[in-house]
């Protein structure tokens, strides 16, 4: 019975309208159509895998897929099934969303973007691959990194041969280390993306391909199962075409993790209440100038900016030049506790027998990585492992809480919502080029702190093509608040457009 009802609902469906078109598409017009008849799960699917094929693996080569999930029509398949026997499976129930392949998959290789890892299968899901799967999505495709997440710059790695292209500008960089899930949804390869930041990595590339990052509060979203950087800052989180789809992938990632103790309980929100086109009136917001001013700064990113400013201003926000952070400078940072050789061992030896090396010893043993990584690698290696309860680590907590205090401190006096600036001072460099400045203002104040900061698109340089991002950074668990903010400013200037060069063979310089 349940095959008749399915195949029913296939043939209306391909009878109704027009084909749905999956560029630019939202969560909420595919659940839309999915329910006029316009379009299956399995067509949904199959479009964006001949989107993959034709721009990622053909043509302009984007290069931003290390795996496509070989199941992936089957899955859609069985999601039509479950469809037209109940409806909706969940809030993202058939969205095809790409993962940074440092994010454990189970059934699908996870490699780090390191060689040595190109075969490792895990047997269970990160903890945030595992609430999309749960909430109906599909992991369509493995998205390319750069390699350990070590390069806030470019998207290399010693398992996909060649950079991962801008789709923007196919001689630009992508920014690093989600830059491949970044490309990718930016080229509509994908519905959504998840990517993980460090210091940069969900923001930077998302400003660079005009998509929406959230880095959330350190302790809103897990991190069980995906490689470790410095679990000290790593987080992971969306990265999306839309503030509102950026606010229902977040809705299913939060909660508490048994085996992420740094994740707390907090009380449910629903963080598409939060999308209200208003909520810029009466604001008030403050220029970081701390954040991107530098003697390197692009005279076209400032004009950019000042043009941001001007909107929300417009939109009725208050907006204050002036703040500053003033005990920041005599702050000293200390040195020691960069965490990745202890992370990553720690990360291995919790799955020993499973995993191709044992140690970061094994791994520089074993060559498996990019040439260029080496004298990285083996400095870490030499390095004396800190653990959260040496004296260095210690001694870094003391001076991440004096940061937390000098900014909130800083945002009161002002009576502050939020702080605002570039996400990035410089425009996305050509592939390869590690001379000019990159512009890189995500480092300090987010992952220093782990207050929450969501990058949203402010619009273009180099000819209206290379994009640019706008930072809002704000307090502790004000995830809501940011949303908001960052959903009125989007609707009152709607910067984001499609990356249609890709399509048309063009590379903008």
């Amino acid at each position: 019975m349940s095959r008749v009802i399915y195949l029913s609902f296939v043939c209306w469906s391909a009878l109704q309208g027009q084909r749905f078109a999956v560029e630019e598409a939202t969560i909420a017009q595919v659940h839309q159509a999915m329910r006029a008849g316009r379009v299956t799960c399995r067509e949904l699917v199959r479009q964006y895998l001949d989107r993959m094929e034709r721009l990622d693996r053909g043509g302009p080569r984007i290069n931003s897929l290390v795996l496509v999930n070989p199941n992936a029509e089957r899955e859609a398949v069985e999601l039509d099934r479950r469809y037209a026997s109940g409806g909706l499976t969940g809030p993202l129930h058939c969205v095809p969303a790409i993962v940074k392949d440092n994010m454990e998959t189970a059934g699908l290789a996870t490699s780090n973007g390191a060689l040595v890892f190109s075969k490792y299968v895990p047997r269970r899901d990160a903890f945030q691959v595992e609430r999309i799967k749960t909430a109906g999505a599909i992991v369509l495709a493995k998205s390319n990194m750069a390699e350990w997440a070590f390069s806030p710059y470019e998207t290399v790695s010693s398992v996909l041969p060649g950079y991962t292209k801008n789709p923007y500008a196919l001689d630009r960089v992508t920014a690093g280390s989600s830059g491949g899930t970044a490309a990718a949804v930016a080229a509509n390869l994908g519905l959504v993306g998840l990517g993980s930041d460090t210091g940069n990595s969900i923001r930077g590339p998302s400003s660079h391909q005009a998509l929406v990052g959230i880095r959330s509060t350190m302790g809103l979203t897990s991190r069980s199962g995906v490689f470790p950087l410095s679990i000290r800052a790593d987080i992971a989180g969306p990265m999306t075409r839309t503030v509102e789809d950026a606010a229902r992938v977040l809705n299913v990632i939060v909660g508490q993790d048994a085996r992420d103790a740094v994740t707390v309980s907090r009380p449910a929100v629903d963080y598409t209440k939060a999308l209200n086109a208003t909520a810029l009136q009466g604001a008030r917001i403050g220029i970081l100038r701390q954040a991107y001013e530098r003697d390197t700064t692009d005279a076209e990113i400032l004009r950019v900016f000042a043009k941001a400013i001007e909107d929300l201003k417009k939109a009725g926000a208050e907006v204050i030049d002036g703040v500053r952070v003033e005990e920041i400078e005599s702050l000293r940072q200390p040195r020691g506790c960069m965490g990745f050789k202890h992370d990553l061992n720690q990360f291995l030896a919790e799955r020993k027998g499973q995993v191709p090396a044992e140690d970061l010893g094994a791994i520089v043993k074993s060559n498996g990585f990019h040439p260029n990584l080496r004298g990285r690698l083996e400095a870490a290696e030499k390095s004396t492992p800190a653990g959260p309860d040496s004296a260095e680590c210690k001694a870094d907590d003391e001076y991440r809480e004096k940061v937390r205090v000098a900014v909130l401190k800083a945002m009161d006096a002002k009576e502050l919502s939020a702080l605002i600036y570039p996400t990035w001072s410089n425009p996305p460099r050509l592939i390869g080029d590690l001379n000019t400045p990159h512009g890189d203002n995500s480092q300090f104040f987010s992952p220093t702190t782990g207050f929450p900061a969501i990058n949203v698109p402010m619009g273009y340089t180099r000819g209206n093509t290379l994009p640019i991002g706008l930072t809002i950074l704000g307090r502790p668990w004000s995830e809501s608040t940011l949303i908001g903010l960052a959903y009125s400013y989007e609707q009152a200037t709607k910067h984001r457009k499609r990356p249609v060069m890709i399509e048309s063979g063009t590379v903008s310089r």
